[in-house]
């Protein structure tokens, strides 16, 4: 199936670039772009792309508020985002996984990169950088405004944790496979129990359930 995206940048030749790469992939069709956050949100809204590939910073709406507005906890039937921004932005991160974004990307994180996140995406996972995961997660988790995280609704196992811990750090399902020696059938039943049992509707939602909890220190 042909992955349909929408691209949101307000720099003409980063978006231009993007598309550029995007679109010379087999299996990958730009439908739309917009040069600031209202336009992205109206346009998701007509087009309902598979994912929504956005800026942090942009006009009207920047990135965070672009990606409450789709894929945020109220959004009854959200569209997978992915958000980009450059290293010394940073900060806004944390807000936009906490939003709703699916993963997120530097943007200088290369063409192959980018192309693995807008897939991994719409295949229900997410592609958060394991070269800046931990840093940018803990110490964002640590910078929130302080809250207690709601506690499971039911005690997490051990194969749990050791999941929950791997999917807190950037690891794909086959890579979690591999490293504890179970299906990969199996550690999608790990994460779909997880979900439930955290109230997440996503990885990105259980890794920083993970490290606002202190499990990945």
């Amino acid at each position: 199936m042909t992955i349909r995206v929408l691209v949101a940048d307000d720099q003409d030749l980063v978006r231009t670039g993007l598309v550029m790469i995007l679109g010379a992939q087999d299996g990958i069709e730009v439908v739309a772009e917009a040069s600031d956050g209202r336009e992205a949100v109206d346009l998701a809204r007509r087009h309902r792309p598979d994912v929504c590939l956005l800026d942090i910073r942009m006009p009207k709406l920047d990135g965070i508020e672009v990606t409450r507005l789709l894929a945020g906890p109220d959004v009854a039937d959200p569209i997978a985002v992915v958000v980009i921004t450059t290293f010394d932005l940073d900060e806004y991160v944390y807000g936009a996984l906490k939003a709703g974004a699916r993963g997120f990307l530097l943007k200088d994180a290369g063409a192959a990169m980018l192309v693995h996140a807008v897939e991994a995406a719409a295949d229900g996972e997410a592609l958060i950088d394991p070269s800046v995961t931990v840093r940018l997660l803990s110490t964002f988790a640590e910078s929130a405004p302080s809250k207690q995280n709601r506690p499971p609704a039911e005690a997490l196992t051990e194969r749990e944790e050791e999941v929950l811990g791997r999917v807190a750090v950037g690891h794909t399902n086959a890579e979690i496979a591999d490293q504890l020696f179970i299906s990969l059938s199996t550690v999608k039943t790990h994460l779909a129990s997880l979900m439930t049992k955290l109230g997440a509707r996503n990885r990105v939602e259980l890794a920083i359930w993970a490290h606002e909890s202190g499990l990945t220190r």
